[in-house]
């Protein structure tokens, strides 16, 4: 089986999930989250580090950190998404598998939900399945993780 270590970073609000606008982010918290995706990563055989910042930077250092520490990346950078070349940036600089994943469907929401600098450069992008969208993209990257490291 695997035994991949795996980066979960979390952007700007999501420390409000639960009470932030539940109708569209649903009721359960980010330590909710982090909780199921810890018992997912159990069943799954690897080991996961979650980690949640308001600042674009500290989730760039986080990334850089990443090198040589983690094999994938799974990241709901919030509002970033739609805004930080950096992070993008950062992402692509080490080259590290990323799968994008958000609570919402930002394809019906505001037009500039659209747009994810992210995207062009994941193995994939999960939306729309509120909390589930988590343990999906967890899913989706440990199975490219296995068929890369197969080869």
């Amino acid at each position: 089986m695997s035994n991949f270590s795996i980066l979960v970073l979390n952007g700007p609000n999501l420390n409000l999930l639960g009470q932030r606008e539940p109708t569209i982010y649903g009721h359960l918290t980010l330590d909710d989250i982090n909780t199921m995706l810890e018992e997912e990563a159990v069943k799954l055989n690897v080991k996961l580090s979650c980690f949640q910042s308001n600042h674009e930077g500290v989730l760039v250092d986080y990334i850089h950190q990443s090198l040589n520490n983690y094999q994938g990346i799974l990241i709901n950078a919030g509002a970033y998404t739609h805004t930080s070349v950096a992070i993008r940036d950062a992402l692509s600089g080490v080259a590290i598998p990323v799968v994008e994943v958000h609570l919402s469907n930002i394809y019906r929401r505001e037009d500039f939900r659209h747009h994810s600098y992210i995207a062009d450069i994941a193995v994939g992008q999960i939306s729309g399945f509120g909390a589930e969208s988590y343990r999906l993209g967890l899913h989706g990257l440990v199975n490219h993780l296995q068929s890369t490291f197969r080869k």
